[in-house]
């Protein structure tokens, strides 16, 4: 139970100390782990990967650039980022550190060694100097972050001028029929396939809510704009199930 003095936020339904939640994440996620990408292919029908591709379509990696990538775990992000620019270099940041050991058992993970770094570290508060990435990204990780204003304000730090941000993110259909049907499937369906998948049904639960609880499209972008970038834009994905942000640090 919350202190009565203390921030609260949530963890799916539930709410929770702020300083509470950074640990009850890692353990979902430590949970999950090895059947991560597994559970992806199996949650979004394999859809996800149209999503990042439709990522890298916007963002156009250049020859050259330096990736940030934020709760970047298993290094699909980066891996797409690398061969897309055809030389440059990722750095694959993550609370979880068995989300990273995953990463790096992945065969793109050898090929590109050369051109990869692999951190432990919090997304609200980056252990990077100021102006030091060409592009930060993060994909399905901002609403996990316990105060994800702070992040995109990291974010910004840690760019270049000229650089670019961009968020990947579940968000909210604008069709309430729509958005019923969805909610039917995935609080129906995905617990169940985490328990029959990774005999998990709780991170599973908790990752279905986590959802339902993100801001939505627009509010997100005005956090994007807060956070200083400019010419912030957002494109919807399959309905706006899924959403891409975008901003740049002028």
């Amino acid at each position: 139970m919350a202190d009565e003095n203390q921030s609260t936020t949530h963890f799916g339904f539930q709410d929770v100390p702020e300083n509470e939640k950074a640990g009850r994440v890692q353990g979902v996620f430590s949970s999950v782990a090895s059947k991560y990408d597994v559970m992806n292919d199996a949650m979004s029908l394999g859809i996800h990967r149209l999503w990042k591709d439709a990522m890298m379509d916007w963002l156009a990696p250049r020859r050259g650039q330096k990736l940030l990538d934020v709760a970047g775990g298993t290094g699909d992000i980066s891996f797409r980022f690398l061969k897309r620019a055809g030389q440059g270099h990722a750095t694959v940041l993550d609370l979880t550190e068995p989300m990273l050991v995953e990463g790096r058992k992945r065969a793109e993970a050898a090929a590109m060694g050369d051109s990869l770094d692999w951190v432990v570290g919090d997304a609200m508060k980056l252990p990077f100097e100021d102006n030091t990435f060409d592009v930060y990204t993060i994909s399905f990780g901002i609403r996990n972050v316990t105060r994800p204003q702070e992040a995109l304000n990291e974010a910004f730090r840690v760019l270049r001028p000229g650089g670019r941000l961009m968020v990947l993110e579940f968000s909210q259909i604008p069709n309430d029929l729509m958005q019923k049907v969805y909610d039917l499937y995935s609080f129906n369906i995905i617990p169940r396939m985490g328990q029959a998948i990774a005999n998990d049904r709780d991170s599973y639960q908790y990752l279905v809510e986590s959802i339902r609880k993100f801001p939505d499209q627009e509010t997100l972008l005005g956090m994007v704009r807060q956070a200083g970038f400019e010419n912030a834009k957002y494109r919807n994905l399959s309905m706006g199930i899924a959403c891409l942000h975008s901003g740049w640090k002028i």
